[in-house]
């Protein structure tokens, strides 16, 4: 069998794909990648589709062993890459041989780090997906909801490629960098009192710790936010902000209704990089037009093939 043994899974390492679309009138969330921009490019360096199945690592810690040989690639987090201990550039693809073992350090910057497979991880859907969901108990290699544990198999890996290949460094990010997430106004925004607008907009924030694949928790000073007396459908980036004004933006796990008023939405862009933000990491935000954010996600959508 071609494919990987988990020898260390690290602290969290989670299968995902593309997302449970259709779902969510039931009450189910969508999952899916953090961030989809090295979970995408992971899988186009091997040819895979943009949602084939994935490996989602948080912080780093793990090591794999190789059961075939066939080929992998890594994007995200800055983290040490070695196979059988020489090093390997991060957003590249590389052969492995049969009982090879890489192993991943703890991230320097960023969070998450993608590990792709030639053809993507061969595990049965629930739901149409594979992705996996620890709060609901869906999908993952189980179809149960497991977080990878020492001792698992992950197969997969058929496909070969004459060279390796890298992420042209334009599109690779920086994770140090402090650039203001972007959100657009919308919602409940037009219920806010303007200068609790504005101090959403001017205040520093940080990300707390209590954060998760759920939410990003905002800290900082509180603002003022309308009353609300019915709950309505949420997607991934609403900003959401519940009576102890400390605003919530929804990431992949997301609950499918919500009762606190919003503020917004932030750029589908920004919440890839708010995914790969650190826990008391200093946030800003700033106003942007739907009409510029619609244009920069079709062309990356585009990009990737995965649809307009």
């Amino acid at each position: 069998m071609n494919g990987l043994r988990v020898i260390k899974a690290g602290p969290l390492s989670l299968l995902q794909d593309g997302g449970r679309s259709g779902w969510q009138h039931l009450g189910v969330s969508p999952c899916g990648p953090m961030d989809r921009h090295a979970a995408y490019w992971a899988n186009r360096l091997l040819g895979n589709a943009p949602g084939a199945s994935l490996v989602e690592i948080a912080l780093g810690g793990v090591e794999l062993e190789s059961l075939g040989d066939g080929w992998v690639a890594l994007c995200g987090a800055d983290l040490p890459i070695t196979l059988d201990g020489e090093a390997r550039p991060n957003w590249s693809r590389f052969p492995l041989r049969a009982g090879q073992r890489i192993k991943l350090g703890f991230a320097r910057n960023g969070q998450r780090a993608y590990l792709a497979i030639t053809g993507g991880f061969r595990v049965e859907p629930v739901l149409g997906s594979v992705a996996c969901q620890v709060r609901e108990g869906l999908g993952g290699l189980n179809g149960q909801g497991a977080k990878l544990a020492d001792g698992d198999l992950l197969p997969g890996g058929e496909g070969r490629f004459e060279r390796g290949a890298s992420v042209p460094w334009p599109w690779q990010p920086d994770y140090r960098a402090e650039r203001p997430l972007r959100v657009m106004l919308g919602g409940d925004a037009g219920q806010f009192a303007d200068d609790q607008l504005q101090a959403f907009f001017q205040r520093p924030w940080q990300l707390s710790p209590q954060s998760d694949r759920m939410g990003a928790r905002l800290q900082g000073e509180a603002i003022r936010a309308p009353q609300r007396q019915w709950s309505l459908g949420v997607v991934r980036g609403t900003v959401q902000v519940p009576p102890d004004g400390q605003p919530i933006i929804l990431q992949a796990d997301h609950q499918t209704m919500g009762g606190y008023p919003i503020l917004g939405w932030l750029h589908p862009r920004d919440c890839d990089r708010l995914a790969q933000c650190a826990a008391h990491q200093r946030l800003r935000f700033q106003a942007v037009d739907i009409s510029a954010v619609q244009a920069e996600v079709r062309a990356f959508r585009r990009f990737f093939g995965a649809g307009s």
